[in-house]
């Protein structure tokens, strides 16, 4: 399938070395101002070439769109766009022709189709992520209208961790969206770079303003499509929502959020392993919990849920109940495996079933996690724009608010 979403959909199209990458966008509202200026800027943080801690294939990543759009403006109908392919350098990649690369898709896509793309893996490339990226821009300027923001972060490279806050502000003007701790884990990566090697990563991500009750109940539940869009990003090999795998450890008593009225538009994250420790019971928009806690009405702690009557005093549960949003932060923790891309000689099998050696050339990044964090965002925010559509009609009341 090339097609994510329910009401508002994505389908991609295009391969790594093709002439171009694009997808179309449909089921987005007329009448949203589309600012080209920020779907750029979105896509500028994921482009190749921009650093000694990504692959140095220089893509200027221009998005054009094509349709859907006229004087500024979203017209209902899809949104098509492309983004040209200008950097490809197809002959690194002719020793590949009938050799698989550990840890990539090429078996299993040869298996799949019985013929492949060999140049840089042709679909199975993370060259796609791009179109990924513009949509999720598309797709938070129709969020920016109802106070709904998500944010990533590198929250860990290899054994270095972020430590005990998720410093936003830091990973927004880092070179690799680190959280925390940026100068190791920058060395972490140039270590596994000089070494021919890579290195895994993990990202958090978070929702914030999502309102309560976006999600299905049971076949397209909130955190689990959260969780089928971010282990549909390239390397990605698992995916936690709010304590994660810590919460197996504990017990009921310790992983219920109790509820409370002073805690009434509080949003709270936990000392949660999941999340490196970050912070024990500590407000992701500032670490104000204990002032809240003892300032309840104060409206600074409550933020734009100063009206709010209902309020948790944690975030165990990583913002969703049941499979819909609680209207606290959705928290979520993305492990991206080490780049199998590697310049180590390394014992493969040609499509003869011959054993053989694979030895890359080419351009690639020693760690997917740092641009894999631009992508998260991007899923992130399709999958709010798609449940907050689909809530239209959930019951009578908002039916009537459109027709009445």
């Amino acid at each position: 399938m090339n097609t994510s979403g329910r009401k508002l959909t994505l389908t991609t199209f295009g391969e790594s070395h093709a002439a171009a990458i694009g997808g179309v966008l449909d089921g987005f509202p007329a009448g949203v101002r589309i600012d080209l200026n920020f779907i750029q800027s979105e896509l500028d943080k994921r482009k190749p070439g921009g650093s000694k801690f990504a692959t140095a294939r220089s893509e200027g990543d221009r998005v054009e769109i094509l349709s859907g759009v006229f004087e500024g403006v979203s017209t209902g109908t899809p949104i098509g766009f492309i983004i040209r392919n200008e950097n490809q350098k197809s002959g690194d990649y002719e020793n590949l022709r009938e050799l698989f690369r550990p840890g990539h898709a090429d078996y299993a896509y040869y298996r799949k189709y019985g013929i492949r793309d060999h140049r840089g893996g042709g679909r199975s490339s993370a060259r796609e992520t791009a179109v990924r990226v513009a949509g999720g821009a598309i797709a938070q300027i129709l969020l920016g209208e109802f106070g709904v923001s998500v944010q990533s972060g590198v929250a860990s490279v290899g054994e270095i961790s972020c430590g005990g806050q998720l410093d936003f502000e830091l990973a927004a003007r880092s070179e690799i969206f680190s959280l925390g701790n940026e100068e190791a884990m920058k060395e972490e990566i140039l270590k596994a770079k000089r070494e021919h090697d890579s290195v895994g990563a993990s990202v958090v991500t978070v929702i914030r303003g999502a309102p309560a009750g976006l999600g299905e109940g049971l076949y397209y539940k909130f955190d689990a499509a959260i969780a089928a869009a971010m282990m549909g990003i390239n390397g990605v090999k698992a995916v936690e929502i709010g304590e994660g795998v810590s919460a197996s450890k504990m017990r009921g008593s310790e992983n219920n959020d109790s509820m409370g009225a002073s805690y009434a538009g509080v949003n709270l994250s936990v000392d949660n392993p999941a999340l490196d420790g970050a912070g024990k019971l500590a407000n992701l928009n500032g670490d104000k919990f204990d002032e809240c806690k003892s300032e309840a009405d104060d409206a600074a702690c409550r933020g734009s849920n100063s009206g709010e009557k209902f309020g948790f005093a944690s975030n165990h549960a990583g913002g969703t109940l049941g499979g819909m949003t609680s209207g606290q932060e959705v928290v979520i923790k993305t492990h991206f495996k080490p780049t199998p891309s590697i310049f180590l000689s390394q014992p493969t099998q040609n499509v003869r079933g011959e054993d053989t050696l694979c030895e890359l050339r080419g351009r690639h990044d020693p760690c997917i996690g740092v641009r894999g964090s631009v992508v998260a965002t991007a899923m992130a925010r399709l999958v709010t724009a798609d449940m907050l559509l689909l809530n239209l009609s959930a019951n009578l009341a908002n039916l009537k608010k459109i027709y009445g």
